[in-house]
């Protein structure tokens, strides 16, 4: 993954008098250097041979073929890797965070790719992109091995598989993924909501080519699991993950020490490629133990910032309860701060794997398995909850610092 400042100069270069918003009433996303065309831009920049093939249109240009990860593993899975015909293909979902594809139209944008593309190369759509799907049809057969003649028949944007492996199939229900990031996810059904408050706006699904288009609203946090490996790894104070709950727990709270964790910038609600992280309060008291609990309270905090946009976004919609899932899900001591930050429930899944479920669920109601999202529901039952139970006053006090830290996280240009 390329969100680390190879190509942050791009978005500077690209972003004009809009700034990050240039590209957003058409996208639903801002510029960033999370999303693929700022990718695809730097390469074709940066490798020669790539920029000489893409303007060879009677050679070399035909062949070149760009797609994100399901485009690559459908294409091997179907022939591609014995160069049999093989399928060429994305779903809407993945199309959708490209920054190349038009929400409106659900296809992708000529305007944008000139935008992007047009000052380097005449970019050949028509055979360098794939072609956008619904993420639940029959595609095709696994070409070889094992599973030929398996019927591949669903793909989804893992944040989006997350949702609906959560059963949140009806407009105003939510997740929250805790892996190497933290991603939030709303369902706003087929309302297509612009956000005014830094979240992003994607499609959800697509159940079968069809079927009406679910959107979603998505806040992304950069580092969160993540920040768990940095303290085993690079400033080796635990040995193992699991460490930092039982360090965190051994002191009563953060004793005012707060890290923001924006090694690679801040993403939603800021949008700061320029912000790094930093521990801030830290006096000759704190130890392991505290910077363990500033780093595993930092995801609440931000998974806060989130919800509340996506709120502001919704005018109407409060949630009751926060669905969540990945490893650290099962951290019991941040989903009690996350409840308790929140002031609302936290509700964990027996089936904490939501991604391979929410892919398998697609796959299963295009080939008949299942026949309506009813039965998905039925399917999703509740593993654990946590209700929050601290004081308000302590709350707020814990809050209040936390906006003062995250601005200290802002100008990265200290000397």
């Amino acid at each position: 993954r390329m969100e680390g400042v190879r190509t942050a100069d791009i978005v500077k270069r690209m972003e004009g008098s809009d700034g990050i918003d240039r590209f957003r009433d058409v996208t639903g996303l801002p510029l960033s250097t999370y999303f693929s065309a700022t990718k695809l831009r730097w390469l074709i920049e940066n490798v020669p041979d790539l920029q000489r093939d893409l303007k060879d249109k009677d050679g070399e240009g035909p062949n070149v073929r760009f797609g994100t990860i399901d485009t690559w593993i459908i294409y091997l899975l179907t022939g591609g890797a014995l160069n049999e015909a093989p399928t060429y293909v994305t779903d809407i979902t993945n199309a959708s965070r490209t920054l190349l594809m038009k929400l409106e139209t659900r296809s992708w944008d000529e305007k944008l790719i000139d935008a992007f593309f047009g000052d380097l190369v005449d970019f050949p759509t028509a055979t360098a992109l794939p072609k956008i799907i619904s993420s639940s049809e029959v595609i095709a057969p696994c070409h070889s091995g094992a599973m030929k003649g398996v019927p591949i028949a669903g793909i989804l944007g893992d944040q989006q598989a997350a949702l609906f492996g959560q059963a949140a199939v009806s407009a105003g229900e939510a997740k929250c993924t805790y892996g190497t990031g933290a991603f939030l996810m709303m369902n706003t059904g087929t309302d297509c909501v612009p956000s005014t408050h830094g979240m992003l706006t994607t499609v959800a699904y697509q159940l079968g080519p069809k079927a009406d288009v679910f959107f979603a609203l998505e806040g992304s946090i950069s580092h969160a699991g993540s920040v768990i490996q940095w303290l085993r790894d690079k400033l080796q104070i635990i040995q193992s993950a699991p460490e930092s709950e039982s360090l965190a727990a051994s002191v009563p709270n953060n004793e005012g020490l707060y890290f923001v964790p924006a090694f690679a910038g801040l993403f939603a609600p800021y949008w700061r490629s320029d912000a790094r992280g930093c521990l801030v309060g830290m006096t000759a008291g704190h130890h392991r133990g505290h910077v363990c609990r500033a780093s595993l309270e930092a995801s609440a905090y931000q998974a806060r910032e989130l919800l509340e946009a996506m709120e502001n976004d919704c005018e109407g919609t409060t949630l009751a309860s926060l669905k969540v899932d990945g490893g650290m899900s099962m951290n019991s001591l941040l989903m009690q701060f996350q409840a308790d930050i929140l002031n609302r429930s936290v509700v964990r899944p027996k089936i904490n794997e939501t991604t391979a479920l929410g892919a398998a669920f697609a796959a299963g109601l295009a080939t008949g398995v299942w026949t309506s999202t009813d039965e998905i529901v039925a399917i999703w039952s509740e593993s654990k909850t946590w209700t929050p139970s601290m004081a308000e006053a302590e709350k707020e006090k814990y809050w209040s610092a936390w906006k003062k830290a995250i601005v200290k996280s802002f100008d990265s240009n200290f000397f």
